[in-house]
């Protein structure tokens, strides 16, 4: 039975692990379960966020799936890409033959999450759109949870290139069709009740949905108790990914 976990707000909040995630994924694992990582972060590299689940004593090797493969999935090999994004999207684009460039004309322009966003990378990418370049952004969520508090998403770097252009971008990540079509092809064959575990109704519920999924939310990221109810209603509610995992588990 497959299981799609988001990782911000689910598995990790920042630098830190949300507490019985490790032991929620290890669960899963030896009960024989197909445990994907599915992130709207493209910001690292697959093999880094692999080494960070490491870290916090979680074996994700070949289950991580991120919005920038998504993103890649958009571009044909020889396309010339403005990446406004950070090192994990740039490494897909590069491994479906695209060639990467920070500016002058581009055939499309893909914005994702990087914490170098500065005014001239932004000149960079609206100059790219208004001639002619067209417009994916990895994902739309204006916000993510870390250890400090919400951070600002790649829906908001990618709100100040739609501001300036008036460009609509197609999207990548959850919840929309790429990363659907993605994820579909990772569990083909799979057997038994698919779930989606998430904290945000906006894009975890709507993609659960969209792939015709359960939903179980979680209140360790950006929903609390207070919140509910939302929109899409989930399957089930609980206060974290082992809360979750116990349940189904008995």
């Amino acid at each position: 039975m497959p299981w799609a976990l988001d990782l911000d707000g689910v598995v990790w909040r920042g630098i830190e692990g949300v507490p019985g995630s490790a032991e929620a994924v290890r669960l899963l694992q030896e009960a024989g379960e197909r445990v994907l990582f599915v992130t709207n972060n493209s910001g690292r590299p697959v093999s880094d966020t692999e080494e960070k689940l490491a870290g916090l004593g979680i074996d994700a090797m070949g289950g991580v799936v991120t919005s920038g493969m998504a993103a890649a999935a958009l571009v044909s090999p020889g396309e010339r890409v403005l990446g406004m994004c950070g090192p994990g999207c740039r490494e897909e684009l590069e491994r479906v033959g695209a060639e990467v460039v920070r500016d002058g004309p581009a055939d499309s322009v893909v914005v994702g999450f990087h914490d170098d966003f500065d005014y001239w990378r932004l000149t960079a990418a609206v100059q790219a759109v208004l001639c002619g370049a067209r417009l994916i952004g990895t994902n739309d969520d204006v916000t993510f949870p870390a250890h400090d508090g919400l951070r600002p998403g790649a829906g908001s770097l990618l709100a100040a290139v739609r501001a300036a252009t008036g460009a609509e971008p197609e999207l990548a990540g959850k919840p929309y069709g790429p990363m659907c079509d993605l994820v579909r092809s990772l569990v083909i064959g799979e057997d038994g009740e698919c779930v989606m575990v998430g904290d945000r109704p906006d894009t975890d519920g709507r993609f659960a949905r969209a792939l015709g999924w359960r939903w179980s939310l979680v209140l360790s990221g950006l929903i609390g108790e207070d919140d509910l109810p939302v929109d899409p209603e989930p399957d089930t509610v609980h206060d974290d990914l082992l809360a979750a995992v116990s349940d189904h588990l008995g």
